[in-house]
């Protein structure tokens, strides 16, 4: 499933609908090797324009939502928990991990799924 925000309006992309975009597109592919236990994570592919970002969003249980951000330049992924309300120090998100794009799509996917598997976000 993919989801667009835009000017705070959430709206489920689909068919020709869907940005093809090159950020997009690899975010496509890297969520075509995620394993089951994340799909299971009700995984989706979000276009938030709002907050500049193409990225894969995971619905975990136990920590709200956690989202791979795509990088636009030559920047890392980032894999950052969102929050619903800010915390005490106004932030609205917190970055877990960060990591080259040197990578394939294959392991980003398992890096990804192995960081959440193993500090408890996906059971």
């Amino acid at each position: 499933m993919e989801l667009q925000i835009s000017d705070g309006i959430v709206r489920q992309v689909r068919g020709s609908d869907a940005p093809m975009t090159g950020l997009a597109i690899r975010a496509r592919t890297i969520a075509n090797f995620l394993p089951l236990l994340c799909a299971r994570a009700g995984v989706k592919i979000v276009h938030n324009c709002d907050r500049n970002y193409t990225g894969i969003r995971f619905e975990t249980k136990s920590a709200g939502p956690v989202v791979l951000e795509m990088p636009t330049g030559e920047g890392p992924y980032r894999l950052v928990q969102e929050f619903i309300d800010p915390d005490k120090a106004g932030r609205m998100e917190v970055e877990l991990r960060r990591f080259p794009q040197i990578y394939k799509p294959q392991g980003i996917a398992y890096i990804t799924a192995e960081f959440l598997r193993s500090n408890g976000f996906l059971k």
